[in-house]
Parts: C-alpha cells; structure tokens; sequence
C-alpha cells in the first residue's frame, strides 16, 4: 500500500543535516567533558529544531543511536498527531506497523508517527515486545503478532478515566 505524501518520511537538504549532525556532535562533546554549557546549546538544538531533546537523548552511549541516525531525526520536522480531519486510517496503520516490522530504513521515523497517531501510550511495545496474548494468537507458536494484529490491539486501547 502507499502512503500519503504526509505519511512519508520529510526530505531534508544535505546542508541542514550535516549541520545538524555537526551541532549533535559538539553537544556530545561538551556532555562527554561535563560543560555546562551543553545545557544552553541543547535548548538552541531544540529552538532551531522543533524537538524536545535531553541530554540523555543525545548522549553517545551504548544501545543509543548512531549520529547520522539522530541528527537524520533531528534535521526533520517533529511528528504530530495527524489532525482529525485528515486522521491516519487503520490500514494505513497497518502499513506503517509492516513497514516498522520490514525494518525499513526509516522504521525509526514511523515508530514515532505510530505512536503519534493512536491514543495508546507506549504503542510501539507492541511491535518489538509484543505480549503473550498476540503472539498465542498467531498460528505458528514461535512468530510475532502481524501488523494486522498489532494495529488492532493499539486501536482497542482505552484509556480509563480516573
């Protein structure tokens, strides 16, 4: 299935992502020498960038990503939930979640607009962690949930009112 323009991960000019990556990297540096001053150029990252980055975000540390992985991230506008009028249908949900089991090399930027578009917080557990009852329900015992399967358990979510 193909998604709509708005779906599709932005293009971003090569200037402003080596800039972008060239500034992520100064801040690791000046975390990695504990310079106060990363707090401020982390808050100006974030001004110029629309995110809302923490040190611990941009940390270089092991299992974190990979510069040009983050500063692709950051370059990009940040995700938003799709407004109602134009809102993320369920099989283009569908396509998403296959495109994130695909490990799309953009799987990162639809984790983000996966989670921003359903109510459930922490959707994206159920695609890498998916839990017993999705995975039982599969006819082969050692396969993970499908798209199909992960899509409706985030859309049955509701929230409890307390």
């Amino acid at each position: 299935m193909e998604l709509r323009a708005e779906l599709l991960p932005p293009a971003v000019a090569a200037e402003r992502l080596a800039a972008v990556q060239a500034r992520i990297a100064a801040i690791r540096d000046l975390l990695d020498r504990g310079d106060p001053r990363a707090a401020a150029e982390i808050a100006a990252l974030n001004d110029d960038t629309g995110h809302e980055y923490t040190a611990g975000d941009l940390r270089d540390h092991c299992g974190g990503p990979e510069l040009d992985e983050l500063a692709a991230a950051a370059a990009a506008p940040p995700i938003r939930r799709a407004p109602e009028a134009s809102s993320v249908t369920r099989d283009e949900l569908v396509e998403i979640v296959r495109r994130i089991l695909a490990a799309d090399r953009h799987a990162g930027f639809y984790v983000s607009l996966f989670e921003a578009n359903v109510v459930m917080p922490g959707a994206a557990e159920l695609i890498f962690y998916p839990p017993p009852y999705l995975a039982d329900s599969v006819a082969n015992a050692d396969a993970d949930a499908d798209a199909e399967q992960i899509v409706e358990a985030a859309l049955a979510y509701r929230p409890i009112a307390l």
